[in-house]
């Protein structure tokens, strides 16, 4: 079991990492963006770890599609998001600095929404697992969060002229 859940880990983290990539800074596999089979995998692949860590019992499998519903709705509206950052970027010489700022707060409002949608969805699974299964959702949840942390950096890095862009906006 624990041997299957790091294989989906290591599988994972490299399409996490073709996946965080941004459009256009190279023409390595790992540069371009996923298409959206790739990131119904990715989706699949973080689904099945997610579901194999905690080893649900048969009455926490009733309240698992809830959950699973809620985390592919927020990965579609993530890939969404992405590739319509894939195409902003594009175009970044025509962007209006206040409607950048309107379409920014309105995709962390729709995030937002999302993430209390998972939590809801969360909430009755997670009130019924034992303290083992508990222990291994941190594990996981752990794990994902020092992925995002690292992809996050790398984003930083590969974007820094487009916060240079909204940093200067920002300055009064």
């Amino acid at each position: 079991m624990i041997a299957t859940v790091a294989a989906l880990f290591i599988v994972g983290a490299s399409l996490a990492h073709a996946q965080q990539a941004s459009p256009g800074t190279g023409s390595t596999p790992e540069s371009t963006p996923l298409n959206p089979a790739e990131f119904k995998m990715l989706t699949d692949i973080r689904v099945g770890v997610v579901k194999a860590a905690l080893q649900l019992t048969p009455d926490q499998e009733k309240l698992w599609p809830a959950v699973e519903e809620a985390i592919r709705a927020r990965a579609d509206t993530r890939y969404r998001r992405l590739a319509s950052l894939g195409e902003t970027m594009g175009q970044w010489r025509d962007i209006d600095p206040v409607q950048l700022y309107r379409t920014r707060a309105d995709a962390l409002a729709d995030r937002a929404a999302g993430l209390r949608k998972l939590a809801d969805a969360w909430q009755p699974l997670y009130q019924s697992l034992s303290p083992d299964q508990k222990m291994r959702l941190r594990l996981v949840t752990v794990h994902a969060i020092e992925g995002f942390r690292t992809a996050l950096e790398n984003r930083r890095m590969e974007m820094d002229d487009g916060e240079d862009i909204e940093f200067l906006m920002s300055v009064p």
